[in-house]
């Protein structure tokens, strides 16, 4: 029988080691899996790349795994905002590294490393310091920068709800960066605020199949 649920936060991210890259889900607060966040620093790995759409927002959340010294390297679009004080101290201090990727760019190199796709050709960030050491290429009398995908050794991402099977449907914008995270990494992780029995999803709204999901964790288990 198929059962990919977790009976607590820290037996599902038992295994995430140190110097793994771990991808996490979120714009803001919406859709980060907070629970996840907080069983990890409890955990202890260290030396984290993390990939988010930012650098953490205030105190909580992955503001806190930054706070506590567990990133080495952070790859996101949006590092610096008014809340952003722990990314800021650490990245002054040059105590952490920053890997800084348009917002577009970095959707599209996460969904490239799912779909098994090598690489893409895109307009943005060509001619600036970000194009900087990579392949250009004319296209239609059009300048392109290539990227290359971003893989992940664990995503943490949040739905709404998920069965045991590990299929998941999202509330509203929360989905933003699952869906396409839980197919760029070896092992996913869903942080969920309700386990049904199998059949009780309805299969048209079922946004990320099983097959991409390793573990299933109720957030207030």
């Amino acid at each position: 029988m198929i059962d990919k649920t977790c009976d607590s936060l820290q037996q599902a991210v038992a295994d995430i080691h140190d110097g793994a890259t771990v991808m996490i889900g979120g714009f803001g607060n919406a859709g980060m899996p907070s629970a996840l966040i907080d069983a990890l620093i409890a955990h202890g790995a260290r030396e984290l790349t993390i990939v988010n759409n930012n650098a953490g927002n205030g105190d909580t959340g992955l503001a806190a795994l930054i706070k506590e010294k567990r990133v080495r390297k952070i790859v996101c679009s949006f590092p610096r905002q008014a809340d952003s004080w722990h990314f800021d101290a650490l990245y002054r201090a040059g105590e952490i590294e920053l890997e800084l990727t348009p917002q577009g760019n970095l959707a599209e190199r996460i969904r490239a490393a799912g779909a098994g796709i090598g690489g893409f050709f895109t307009p943005t960030g060509y001619g600036t310091l970000l194009a900087e050491g990579k392949e250009t290429r004319v296209i239609n009398g059009r300048n392109y920068v290539f990227e290359t995908p971003i893989h992940a050794d664990f995503a943490l991402i949040k739905a709404l709800r998920g069965d045991r099977w590990g299929n998941l449907v999202y509330r509203k914008t929360a989905r933003n960066f699952g869906p396409i995270m839980a197919m760029a990494a070896k092992t996913t992780i869903a942080q969920v605020a309700e386990i049904v029995p199998l059949g009780e999803l309805d299969p048209e709204a079922i946004v990320t199949p099983g097959i991409f999901v390793q573990r299933v964790v109720k957030e207030a288990a």
